[in-house]
């Protein structure tokens, strides 16, 4: 069963616990910056293991040092706590 689709103002108490995640198109977004594009790469692997053991599967882009992140859960058609918790494992990945 899918994780429920949050209400925005569930999601404002939310991201307000999260550095520098905003909303944009409808989902949790982040992008972040890495001193290289090895640093990028190893952090897009380490998170690819979360994913994959969350079976929760980001949007995700990398261009040289830079990773973007958009997240929401698309079987409850928008963005649910599932989301936010991917967003905290991602951010303590990247320290």
């Amino acid at each position: 069963m899918a994780s429920p689709k949050l209400t925005t103002s569930q999601i404002e108490n939310q991201i307000s616990d999260l550095s520098g995640w905003t909303v944009q198109d409808e989902k949790l977004h982040k992008q972040y910056q890495f001193n290289s594009f090895v640093e990028a790469f190893g952090f897009m692997s380490s998170v690819a293991l979360v994913a994959e053991s969350m079976n929760h599967h980001p949007d995700w882009s990398n261009v040289y040092n830079r990773v973007t992140i958009d997240l929401n859960t698309h079987d409850s058609g928008g963005i649910s706590s599932l989301d936010f918790e991917f967003a905290k494992r991602a951010d303590e990945i990247a320290g």
